[in-house]
């Protein structure tokens, strides 16, 4: 697009930077004696200069015909807010006057003194003196009117009356006052005007009470109201609508009709395409309006005129023109094709200041923090969209613009969504870009931005972001130690393995035959290996049952962030001091719940590094990006992950067994087995006895090994081709196939001959020779059996097979042991038999004796 100033050329003054508030103070007293600017001095570029509206083309014609003597209002009041125009409607009628050949007098309240009189000063103006109007008591209208009638054609041009009143009201008039004096005699003037047909008065007074100084002056603007509305017309000569083309005609010196359309045709387009129009406006309106502001867009006028031209201290008209001349000299180097608020620079002090003076200091600090210091939140909004619009400062421009809507002399504040778009956005990016600046510095990066009711706004109040994060940082490293372990609590379960959270020494974690996980904050390889060689000032034996989980420290600082966050949010929701809208609240209460959810995942995401005892130190396995919204325990997912690896076993293959065990060795102690994977860093891990005991017997029902013992050193194959019973403990091992023969049984020395029930007597004893013994009885069973013997040395494993046999056949199996002749350790039976029978989940009544 071509650039603003190419297509609506400013005028000389506003190039070259003459833009003092003077220029734009229209002062009717300096004109009448000759020491205005030239804008307001020379008739022909005043008129060049302004725009003839409505209302002040219509206020002249009345003026003209009257002084012509063909009618026309007497009296004439032009009333509209400070700054709106009506000083200036006088400088129009002041010159016109002279064109009219008409005399002129002028009053303007505020250079005269107290003391002066406003009748002496008329007849001095009309006649070189004072003669007759010397005193300080009203004339008279007789005495009025014959000066006025030999001076027709007459305009009388009168401002800042009530500024002349007030300081009236201190100067002693006998029993009265100069200001009550003032009153009469304006009540004169206006008679005497009506009587004479080619007189006319025009006088200002303000449309409200916001120029007004205390209560003495609003009554006498009251009494000035009665007095001139007795006989005057009101006259307004700028309306809203217009106010377009007097800025235009005021600040640029021509318009090239054809290129204007043109950009606004090219916005009206990027605009309809991206629903940035106002709600319920037709494009062919808004194109209008375009075309009457332009270059500026409509809003940026609108904003000026009726939300800040409601300060008093903005005058208006005077107001906007200033302020705008102050932005189009800013930018009369830019290549910007039309002008919206986004593209008042607040970083130039001459705007800023001109903004300041309306809505107070404070601001100065909100600005800095939030939009122009480098380290503002706008700034870094600009920096984080990404390369591809960060030429376009879309964070600064959304900031502008939002902080032009904030203020108002009313009620009336903020910027909608669409609104900040709409001004925001260039047509070099999607408007959606802009939305998600608005997101980013609302709800992260801008410290006294407020949204309430749909409208984004600035307050000199830190807004809630600023208030977590003034919590944020009084949060102290314990807290978060202390909030980070609870949460590391209630992340793990310890049903499949033991957890240690943060364990302080290797003296704290157990030495025992169990899967368990200790959980560091901080990755340390040196501390680790410690643990896996020693327990306190012992050696470890179990070793390879130990497995690490330790933090990702990439993760740590946003974890640590997410964490101070969630505990700034839960000091401000308990706080009941803090002035928080239900707005606020709620957003408290979301931001907290969400950070919540967050730290769910957070946990896991950080907590990712597990560390395995290998052979040949510690194997590192990452568990990865944990799945959205899934909570399983810490511990539960560690478990699974090592499973999936196969560094833990919940079964063993038999032919595992035989291949890794039996390959190179005849036989292995099946104690041995569980030992090695409890003991070996490497070894395979099977979680428990009864899957060790499963696989075995499994191996040898299928002849893939055999089972037996060691006897004086021989290893003597019981079991092969036939589901055993495992013991995993004392002499008893696995033994390759080719060794094994199916075991067999003794004869205990005791037993009878089958078919003989336990307690008989042998018939053969109390028979003769050669007398027939005779069989048990034809299908007899014996229900119960009770023996008694004992076991040679090195028999008892000859028992297996009976014991097996018996168990099959009873239900029930009571085994009573007596040992005698030899003894036994304390330790050694609580290790060995009691444990056996421990794991073989069998109750023994013990009858020890010493």
């Amino acid at each position: 697009m071509t650039a603003f100033h190419t297509i609506a050329v400013p005028h000389e003054d506003i190039l070259a930077g003459r833009l003092t508030m003077d220029v734009f103070a229209a002062d009717l007293w300096e004109v009448y004696q000759g020491r205005a600017p030239d804008e307001y001095q020379d008739a022909a570029r005043f008129f060049q200069k302004t725009y003839q509206t409505e209302g002040l083309s219509h206020l002249m014609a009345v003026v003209e015909k009257r002084l012509r003597g063909e009618g026309g209002d007497p009296v004439i009041q032009i009333q509209t807010p400070f700054g709106g125009g009506k000083t200036h409607a006088l400088i129009a009628m002041y010159h016109k006057a002279a064109e009219w050949g008409a005399r002129r007098v002028v009053v303007v309240g505020t250079p005269l003194a107290p003391t002066d009189t406003i009748w002496g000063l008329m007849a001095e103006q009309l006649t070189g003196r004072r003669h007759g109007f010397e005193g300080a008591t009203a004339p008279g209208r007789e005495a009025l009117r014959s000066l006025l009638e030999a001076h027709q054609p007459l305009l009388i041009l009168m401002d800042e009356v009530l500024e002349y009143a007030t300081k009236a009201a201190g100067v002693a008039v006998g029993e009265s006052t100069l200001a009550a004096q003032t009153l009469a005699f304006l009540q004169e003037l206006t008679e005497a005007a009506s009587t004479l047909p080619r007189v006319c008065l025009a006088v200002t007074l303000p449309s409200s009470l916001l120029e007004h100084y205390d209560e003495g002056a609003e009554r006498l603007f009251r009494q000035l109201q009665r007095v001139a509305g007795r006989v005057e017309k009101i006259y307004t000569p700028v309306q809203e609508h217009e106010i377009t083309a007097v800025i235009r005609r005021r600040l640029f010196s021509s318009v090239d009709e054809g290129k204007m359309k043109a950009v606004v045709g090219e916005f009206l387009d990027y605009a309809v395409r991206e629903a940035l129009l106002p709600a319920g406006m037709e494009p062919s309106e808004y194109r209008r309006r375009f075309e009457q502001s332009y270059p500026f867009l409509p809003e940026v006028v609108d904003v000026l005129y009726q939300r800040w031209g409601s300060f008093g201290s903005f005058q208006r008209t005077r107001g906007v023109l200033r302020l705008l001349s102050l932005v189009v000299h800013a930018l009369k180097e830019r290549e910007l094709a039309y002008l919206t608020l986004a593209d008042f620079d607040l970083a130039n002090q001459e705007i800023r200041r001109e903004l300041l003076k309306h809505i107070g200091p404070e601001y100065d600090s909100v600005i800095a923090a939030d939009i122009t210091a480098d380290e503002a939140g706008a700034q870094k909004v600009d920096r984080e969209l990404g390369a591809s619009y960060r030429g376009l400062r879309l964070g600064s421009r959304v900031a502008h613009t939002i902080f032009l809507y904030s203020f108002s002399g009313g009620v009336e504040r903020g910027a909608t969504l669409s609104e900040v778009k709409r001004n925001a956005t260039t047509t070099a990016n999607p408007a959606s870009v802009v939305a998600e600046a608005v997101e980013l510095l609302n709800n992260t990066y801008l410290f006294y931005v407020q949204h309430r009711g749909g409208k984004y706004f600035f307050t000199n109040q830190p807004n809630l972001t600023r208030v977590r994060q003034i919590r944020e940082e009084n949060v102290e490293a314990a807290e978060i130690r202390e909030a980070e372990a609870a949460l590391l609590k209630k992340r793990v379960g310890g049903r499949r393995l033991k957890v240690y959270l943060w364990p302080e020494s290797d003296a704290d974690i157990a030495d025992a035959p169990e899967l368990a996980l200790i959980v560091l904050r901080q990755r340390d390889d040196a501390w680790m290996q410690q643990v896996l060689k020693q327990k306190g000032s012992v050696p470890r034996v179990h070793c390879n049952t130990l497995f690490f989980l330790a933090p990702l420290e990439g993760e740590r600082i946003s974890f640590e962030a997410l964490i101070r966050k969630r505990l700034a949010l839960e000091m401000i929701d308990s706080d009941k001091t803090l002035n928080l809208t239900s707005e606020d609240r709620q957003s408290v209460r979301e931001g907290l719940k969400k950070a919540q959810e967050d730290l769910v995942e957070a946990v896991r995401r950080t907590y990712r590094q597990l560390f395995v005892p290998a052979r040949d130190g510690l194997k590192a396995v990452d568990l990865g990006i944990p799945t959205y919204g899934e909570e399983r325990p810490l511990d539960e997912e560690v478990y699974q992950k090592l499973r999936l690896e196969g560094e833990i076993l919940e079964r063993i293959a038999p032919l595992v067994i035989k291949e890794r065990y039996l390959r190179d060795q005849e036989h292995v102690r099946t104690e041995q087995l569980v030992q090695a994977g409890w003991r070996t860093p490497g070894e395979a891990r099977v979680i428990s006895r009864e899957a060790w005991e499963a696989a075995i017997a499994e191996g040898v029902s299928q002849g893939l090994f055999g089972l037996g013992e060691l006897e004086d050193g021989r290893a003597v194959c019981r079991y092969f081709k036939e589901r055993p019973s495992v013991g995993l403990s004392g002499s008893e091992v696995i033994i390759r196939a080719e060794l094994c023969q199916p075991p067999e049984v003794e004869k205990p020395p005791e037993a009878y001959p089958p078919g003989e029930p336990p307690g008989a007597k042998r018939l053969e004893e109390e028979q003769g020779p050669g007398e027939e013994t005779p069989g048990p009885p034809a299908g007899q069973r014996w229900e119960q059996l009770r023996l008694h013997f004992s076991v040679p040395k090195g028999k008892v494993s000859g028992l297996m097979g009976i014991m097996n046999l018996l168990q099959h056949k009873f239900n029930r199996l009571e085994i009573t042991v007596s040992a005698a002749e030899g003894a036994i350790t304390e330790q050694e039976y609580e290790d060995k038999v009691r444990e056996a029978f421990r794991q073989l989940g069998i109750t023994v009544h013990e009858e020890p004796e010493h």
